[in-house]
């Protein structure tokens, strides 16, 4: 079995923080690769006695300023 989740990627100083929208499952790694690969597998701890229940729905992500 396999599901689709939505991911963000931020550096955060020397690191990069992989995040996922659905559960809120939070992971690192030095490069964008190895954090992805370190969400991967902390997705598969997280779901391994359940089954995941992910809803099918759009997802927008935006950017937008906002003078303060």
């Amino acid at each position: 079995m396999s599901i689709k989740v939505n991911v963000i990627v931020q550096k955060e100083e020397n690191w990069f923080v992989a995040r996922c929208i659905e559960n809120s499952v939070v992971s690192q790694g030095k490069t964008i690769e190895d954090a992805l690969e370190n969400l991967k597998e902390a997705l598969i701890l997280y779901y391994e006695d359940e089954t995941p229940e992910i809803e099918a729905r759009q997802t927008f992500l935006t950017t937008m300023e906002v003078a303060i």
